[in-house]
């Protein structure tokens, strides 16, 4: 049986429009990856996703001294629906922050939402990083759909306009839960067992949620409040233990 993936071809997002004959002029740091880095021929095969139509085959062609344009083959994978999961959580500094990104794409989110609660360390996002930091996730992982970026949303306005449709799951190491999986099972009881549910995970900044912040959450309907485990977890790390614990219960790893 072939691999689902091909992982040994060189993947790049590209944001133009995909099919056969298609030429594509590269951005130079796409070029210079290609050239430079890789030091690909003329000839060489690349893969190139877009998030709308599928994976295609493409082409290497030398586009001169200083640009490289792809030839578009085939389609080697049709393009898939993303997981109806968001992932919300409080902004982390630089390097943890592009961590989190990453790890949050690889798990199947389909949206990434910053939001500013009483303790967030970090207020500034800078979303075009947030975005190239889903790019390379989503090229190196062989993933079709690229997350959407929200803005910044204060905690306030997150609870106000909040859709009490889709179920929050929130972290928060003042919990009583004992069993996480067993938690999360309920929230489905009653439900098609087959089928994924729209979703949300929310994690705090590394001081936690404020007790009213925590008051607010617990006031809503279709909540989920979740412990980790008997140790206190980064930020970062809590972020890819919640989107596991969900993705093995409720998404698509069933």
């Amino acid at each position: 049986m072939p691999p689902r993936y091909d992982f040994r071809t060189p993947r790049l997002f590209v944001a133009l429009a995909l099919g056969p004959g298609a030429r594509l002029a590269l951005e130079p740091a796409q070029a210079n990856y290609l050239r430079n880095v890789l030091r690909l021929p003329a000839g060489a095969s690349v893969l190139v996703f877009n998030g709308r139509e599928g994976e295609w085959q493409a082409t290497l062609a030398d586009g001169g001294r200083r640009s490289l344009t792809l030839v578009v083959d085939e389609r080697t994978r049709a393009q898939t629906a993303a997981l109806d999961l968001h992932f919300l959580f409080a902004p982390l500094k630089h390097a943890r922050l592009d961590y989190m990104v990453q790890k949050a794409v690889e798990m199947g989110t389909a949206r990434l939402a910053p939001v500013i609660t009483r303790h967030t360390q970090v207020v500034r996002v800078n979303l075009d990083r947030m975005r190239a930091n889903a790019i390379e996730a989503a090229e190196q992982c062989g993933i079709l759909t690229l997350p959407k970026i929200a803005t910044p949303v204060a905690f306030d306005r997150l609870i106000a306009e909040r859709d009490p449709t889709r179920l929050l799951v929130f972290c928060d190491e003042d919990a009583e839960v004992k069993d996480s999986l067993a938690a999360l099972a309920a929230a489905r009881a009653g439900g098609d067992p087959a089928r994924t549910i729209p979703l949300a995970v929310l994690v705090g900044p590394e001081g936690g949620f404020a007790e009213d912040e925590r008051t607010a959450l617990m006031r809503l309907p279709n909540v989920v409040r979740l412990a980790l485990g008997p140790r206190i977890l980064r930020a970062d790390t809590a972020a890819v233990a919640a989107l596991a614990l969900v993705g093995a219960v409720l998404g698509d790893w069933r």
